[in-house]
């Protein structure tokens, strides 16, 4: 796998991820805590690959 299409997985499941954060109607639950944490690791991932998140990020926690 080439280093932009890892970036293109990166960025589609940073998307995906997004969306099922934003249905969960318990941000207090366990899978939201999980959601949260790889929502952190893929947001430390793409910043430091040079992606800015500014239009990307609608959580922005």
């Amino acid at each position: 796998m080439t280093e932009k299409e890892m970036m293109q997985r990166n960025i589609e499941e940073f998307s995906r991820l997004q969306s099922y954060m934003i249905l969960a109607t318990e941000k207090d639950s366990e899978i939201y805590k999980a959601m949260k944490v790889r929502y952190t690791e893929l947001k430390v991932i793409l910043t430091t690959s040079g992606v800015n998140l500014t239009e990307l990020d609608r959580i922005k926690e």
